[in-house]
């Protein structure tokens, strides 16, 4: 029944790249630190900033490449510790160098399609640079305060319901099943949520924990919200998933969230404006022209105003 929230794909990768700089640049930095060999004699004031960690055929690989693959790690990755980390990285850097130099010498570079990929990496990563360059700065603990001192703080708290169901195929099965839960039959919801109960998460005698009246569909929300303590539906609820018998164990009004809850959604929050924002003052201050698939002009109706960005997002 829970409603699955719209996610912004606009940018994604240099705005999540963003967010995680912005985010722990000191933690970045210690974790930098911890992924240099653990061989590594002297003192930390007398080691290299970007010692050469690698070379092939002479060619040199930095620790600062290394932690630049680091960036974007697949998630089987990203729990390991910065030591087990370290020579998979290292052996991934060395084989994608022995790649390139026999690409160059087998003159790929000069392969037109290639040239092209280049040039359209060039400018992904100049995208991102200037994303980097112009937000960045602006992601301060300040702005995510500001924001969380309008939006957050001192906002009614929401109410919330704790309830559990048991949803079954048919009207009649909930209305048979509300009849066995009647006070003089005296069957317990939590056992015949289990037995009866179509909903994957039955299991725990069909417990839905608390919740919101916008995390519910409309009509599970409206009657579960209009009911009282231990009360238990006396008229099945029919929803898109079938019907419902539902038993309401408690109300409460959830506090307003603190900074520390929310304050990496304001974070993305302010990423995603001032990418909107960047967008429509570059694009002001360049000539578009656009074309069909088949080359021809676009009505001028159809195509975008020079300042036109994409609309920023909804937030939940």
């Amino acid at each position: 029944m829970r409603r699955s929230c719209l996610s912004l794909t606009f940018l994604a990768s240099t705005a999540l790249a963003l967010s995680l700089t912005v985010q722990g640049a000191s933690a970045q930095s210690a974790a930098s630190g911890s992924a240099q060999p653990a061989a590594a004699a002297g003192s930390a004031d007398a080691a290299p900033k970007n010692p050469v960690i690698a070379t092939v055929s002479g060619q040199d690989i930095h620790l600062s490449d290394l932690q630049e693959m680091s960036r974007n790690l697949p998630q089987q990755l990203q729990g390991m510790s910065p030591q087990q980390l370290y020579p998979i990285l290292l052996d991934q850097m060395v084989d994608q160098k022995a790649m390139a130099i026999q690409a160059k010498k087998d003159g790929l570079m000069n392969d037109p399609a290639v040239q092209q990929q280049i040039e359209v990496g060039t400018e992904q990563v100049l995208q991102g640079a200037l994303i980097r360059k112009i937000i960045g700065p602006q992601i301060t603990p300040d702005a995510i305060k500001a924001v969380y001192d309008k939006d957050y703080a001192n906002t009614p708290g929401v109410e919330e319901v704790h309830a559990r169901h048991i949803l079954v195929k048919t009207q009649k099965e909930a209305q048979d099943i509300i009849k066995q839960l009647d006070k003089d039959k005296g069957a317990n919801f939590a056992d015949l949520a289990k037995q009866d109960s179509t909903d994957p998460g039955s299991s725990n005698g069909g417990d839905l924990g608390w919740f919101k009246k916008t995390d519910m569909v409309p009509e599970f929300a409206d009657a579960a919200f209009a009911m009282k303590d231990g009360q238990i539906t006396q008229t099945p609820v029919h929803t898109q998933f079938g019907w419902h018998v539902i038993q309401v164990l408690g109300h409460r009004t959830d506090p307003a969230p603190t900074l520390a809850d929310v304050q990496d959604k304001i974070r993305n929050q302010l990423i995603q404006q001032g990418i909107h924002n960047l967008l429509q003052q570059v694009r002001s201050q360049v000539t578009i022209k656009e074309f069909a698939p088949d080359g021809s002009p676009l009505p001028a109706a159809d195509t975008a105003p020079s300042g036109a960005a994409p609309a920023a997002p909804a937030s939940k």
